[in-house]
């Protein structure tokens, strides 16, 4: 069955009815996200994941969303460990709330907790946290997690109205990152959008502004000094590749590809 939302196998809605006794052990292993060569992030988190992450921009006219880069070919996570630990310092915030995502209605105005009964932790041997109370209520974990997804839901709709402006102020353009392994191998890693300094610089005062103040501006800069940690990505690639090994990149799992026009190539030393 092909995964939803990247990690999610399948996610239904969670009630007392059917999860009744059910507990959640969750945090000892991201081996969900293996086939995750790029996940969303949220713009609040680019301070954060700039440190450690090339932060990118993936999506289509103005459904436009940061995501961090984990790996350079396709289905493959180069930031999980051999026993499924994250080799970062930070995760995001994608990664943390699983097995737990919303649905949305089709009017979009009614939000459905659910998880992902695919999930390994998700036991009724009562390893790690239960979900409902013997009443059917939730327990103090499960409302914790909502408001984990509350909060998840605020910062995505901050996000979204992100990436409106950056489409709207034209400063994004295609790039494609390309890595020269030690056997002479080229691969690439394409589907994403970069911030153009010089549309950038180009910028008008109001339009400089209207960045600063929400500080976009800062986030901006932030994406970009965070594409130097491609060459992070690289290095992980690099060692764990076999000798022999040739495969060809795929492009990042992360939404539609980038809007049409020409490439520029990003190449890691």
């Amino acid at each position: 069955m092909p995964k939803q939302l990247l990690i999610y196998e399948t996610a239904v809605p969670l009630a007392p009815a059917r999860h009744a006794g059910h507990s959640v052990e969750v945090g000892r292993s991201f081996a969900f996200s293996a086939g995750a060569n790029a996940v969303p992030l949220m713009a609040v988190e680019i301070v954060r994941a700039a440190q450690e992450y090339a932060v990118v921009f993936t999506g289509a006219g103005d459904e436009v969303m940061p995501a961090v880069v984990l790996g350079v070919k396709g289905d493959q996570n180069l930031y999980l460990g051999l026993e499924g630990q994250w080799t970062a310092k930070y995760v995001p915030a994608f990664i943390r709330r699983y097995p737990f995502v919303f649905a949305s209605s089709a009017d979009g105005k009614t939000l459905t907790l659910c998880i992902d009964e695919a999930c390994p932790g998700l036991n009724k041997e009562g390893r790690g946290e239960r979900l409902f109370a013997p009443d059917g209520a939730p327990t103090p974990y499960l409302e914790r997690v909502l408001g984990f997804l509350k909060e998840y839901q605020t910062q995505f709709a901050r996000t979204q109205a992100f990436g409106r402006q950056l489409h709207q102020l034209g400063l994004l353009e295609p790039m494609q990152a390309q890595v020269s392994t030690p056997s002479g191998a080229k691969l690439s890693l394409s589907g994403f959008m970069v911030v153009g300094r010089r549309r950038l610089r180009e910028l008008q005062p109001e339009q400089l502004q209207s960045l600063a103040q929400t500080d976009g501006l800062e986030l901006l800069y932030l994406h970009l000094h965070s594409l130097r940690n491609f060459k992070d990505v690289k290095d992980r690639l690099i060692g764990g590749l076999a000798p022999d090994e040739h495969a060809a990149a795929w492009p990042a799992r992360v939404g539609p590809s980038a809007v049409p026009g020409r490439q520029q190539a990003l190449d890691v030393a």
